[in-house]
């Protein structure tokens, strides 16, 4: 789906990542797609990374102009990683945000016993190796410039069990535990680091993992109706957007004394027990 939103473009006076150059892993289509549109309604100059080349050059056209790039990065590579910042710094002539946002989820597999292990090292090779590389690389040019945030994409699968396979929940554990780290060396340099953890948000990633039981027919209509239901918000729904909103903040000036949160974009899901719906009738 686009993540394009139907808001006005922010004003001239409100734009909130004038003059800075941002990354964005993964940027190409979902919740990346969203950072990256509203990253360049708030004057940031950007870099599409990803490995969907197609889809990350439409949407380089799609915003036709100068100030957006894109660069074909697999996060697994090291060498694509660090290619990838330094065609940003390059050509923008400085790296002032980098987004860690490409992540997969694996196999929904309910059974430990049948888990194939491969695809588990494939899922940290992404979400959490993936990760650590852009933290790596983008701190090779914030460090001299002694200024940067750094914010990658959790999930409320990085704060409670059973939101998604093992592996995923593993994977976003420890990529807050690195949000942590990395932002306790980087600090002294002025770099700031930090997280965002989204509830279920509709997205390629995220849709096939509904449950057969809860698939009526339209995708979205489905996934919003079963996602709401397990919410703790009422009356909303959690949109790429939302969490590009989140992501926009921890970018800009706004946040800059905000350094290793996590921040939870989930309607207050992973701080309430569900077992009190029992009780509210």
């Amino acid at each position: 789906m686009s993540a394009a939103g139907s808001s006005p473009a922010a004003s001239s006076s409100t734009k909130r990542l004038e003059g800075k150059v941002a990354l964005v892993t993964g940027g190409a289509t979902g919740i990346g797609e969203a950072i990256v549109r509203l990253f360049r309604e708030h004057g940031a100059k950007v870099c599409i990374a990803d490995i969907q080349d197609e889809a990350g050059q439409r949407l380089r056209d799609a915003l036709g102009d100068q100030d957006v790039m894109f660069v074909h990065c697999d996060v697994t590579v090291e060498e694509d990683v660090s290619a990838a910042v330094d065609a940003a710094a390059e050509r923008f002539g400085a790296l002032d945000v980098m987004v860690n946002n490409a992540g997969i989820t694996g196999n929904k597999v309910t059974d430990i016993r049948n888990v194939d292990f491969a695809e588990v090292r494939k899922v940290f090779d992404i979400n959490v190796h993936g990760v650590f590389l852009g933290m790596k690389h983008a701190a090779r040019v914030m460090i001299p410039q002694k200024r940067g945030s750094i914010v990658s994409l959790a999930s409320v699968a990085s704060a409670i069990g059973g939101m998604g396979p093992h592996g995923y929940t593993a994977s976003k554990h420890a990529v807050v535990g690195l949000t942590k780290s990395v932002a306790g060396e980087l600090g002294r340099h002025g770099v700031r680091v930090n997280c965002v953890s989204p509830y279920a948000v509709p997205t390629a990633l995220s849709m096939p993992h509904l449950p057969q039981g809860a698939r009526a027919g339209d995708a979205l209509k489905d996934f919003l109706a079963f996602v709401g239901g397990e919410a703790n918000l009422k009356g909303v729904d959690v949109m790429p957007k939302d969490v590009a909103e989140a992501v926009l903040y921890l970018a800009s000036d706004e946040a800059r004394y905000v350094s290793a949160l996590n921040l939870m974009v989930d309607g207050g899901f992973t701080a309430v027990n569900h077992n009190l719906k029992a009780f509210e009738d």
